[in-house]
């Protein structure tokens, strides 16, 4: 199939099914089929542009992109001017041939692992519409799930990528802080990373392997790192030593979620894996978790038109008042407790190459 067949197919299916689901709030089909055909002209010639050239994308809005406007699923927002630039992850997708094919949904300015918004109303979950896709990245796991963007760019700091991936049954990935170039920063500062959402694991290898190329407007990136992110993905997971935690150590996980991540350690051991069952060794880190997500919801909020915060998600303006209440001592507390947990972490996989543990402790649950 050429480009533009692929980018055809996407928008009958995104026409076909979005409409139960909401996965997209804005398809530019005329963008996506002009840039399809330059796509299709490069192939023709023999000279594709990268390792995504023609391949629908889309793209959480509350990620610039050039020459278009993000909403945040915000109503304060939609009158804000077309952005001057993209954002890292979309500037290398672009650079790779990637065709932008649409915006995919978020709760107002990606507050909650839910994915409604006052501006956009309800993303629903593909397998079951009466159920939430979780969130932020709701719209794009939806739109991966049901096979309406083959490549999705999602943010993750509290969950984002990583709720919506296991709600939907699609593969996502937090990348470490630092290995995909971000800009601009979050207004929850260190805690939001970039990372894709596709349907396999190769997929978002590859998105991966554009998305940490470099960028000089990220002064928090790492050094650039050649790796090539599918390396391996073949080798299977023989002879690794694996810890399992079934609940991290302090969280309540519902049967259901608990059978299922049993057998997939099954899996992994009859896979030739040496499984342990152990503790990652840390208490449930939601109080160092809210200082800084709360404490940021507060910097987001003051940033507003205060005269019209009531058009705003009454939920993100609480949090954002509990952060008031904030102290800089409390602040500073909560980053000692996070640099001692990432201590921790790095010295028990000394001893483990994986951990596997339930990504949430429910199932998904009814969207309202």
């Amino acid at each position: 199939m050429s480009p533009v067949d692929v980018v055809k197919d996407a928008l009958r299916r995104i026409d076909a099914v979005d409409g139960e689901s909401n996965a997209f709030c804005r398809v530019d089909e005329d963008g996506a089929l002009k840039a399809a055909k330059e796509s299709e002209d490069r192939w023709m010639k023999g000279s594709p542009r990268g390792l995504a050239d023609g391949v629908p994308l889309g793209v959480k809005d509350i990620i610039p992109v050039k020459g278009d406007v993000t909403w945040r699923g915000s109503k304060l927002t939609p009158e804000s001017p077309p952005e001057r630039f993209d954002a890292p992850a979309v500037a290398r997708m672009r650079e790779h041939g990637a065709v932008i094919i649409g915006r995919t949904t978020t709760p107002e300015h990606g507050w909650k692992g839910l994915a409604d918004s006052p501006l956009t109303g309800i993303t629903r979950n593909p397998w079951d519409t009466s159920k939430t896709p979780g969130g932020s990245s709701g719209g794009a796991a939806a739109a991966a799930a049901l096979g309406m963007a083959h490549l999705n760019i999602g943010t993750d700091g509290g969950g984002s990528v990583r709720i919506p991936a296991g709600f939907t049954g699609v593969f996502g990935i937090k990348p470490t802080f630092g290995r995909a170039p971000v800009y601009p920063p979050s207004a929850m500062g260190t805690l939001s990373h970039v990372g894709p959402l596709t349907r396999t694991v190769e997929d978002a290898a590859m998105m991966l392997n554009i998305m940490v190329l470099p960028d000089p407007r990220d002064w928090h990136a790492l050094p650039y790192d050649p790796w090539d992110f599918r390396t391996g993905l073949d080798l299977g997971v023989r002879h690794l030593s694996v810890a399992f935690s079934p609940t991290l150590g302090y969280a309540k996980v519902d049967p259901e979620v608990a059978a299922i991540v049993a057998n997939a350690v099954k899996v992994f051991e009859d896979q030739g894996a040496m499984v342990e069952e152990v503790d990652p060794g840390f208490d449930d880190p939601m109080d160092m978790f809210n200082k800084h997500w709360f404490r940021g919801a507060t910097r987001l909020i003051d940033k507003q038109p205060q005269d019209r915060l009531g058009e705003m998600n009454p939920g993100l303006l609480a949090i954002a008042e509990e952060g008031r209440g904030y102290t800089i001592d409390d602040y500073m507390d909560a980053m000692d407790a996070r640099v001692d947990l990432g201590r921790r972490m790095n010295l028990f996989h000394e001893s483990y190459d994986l951990l596997i543990t339930p990504t949430l402790a429910v199932p998904a649950f009814d969207v309202g």
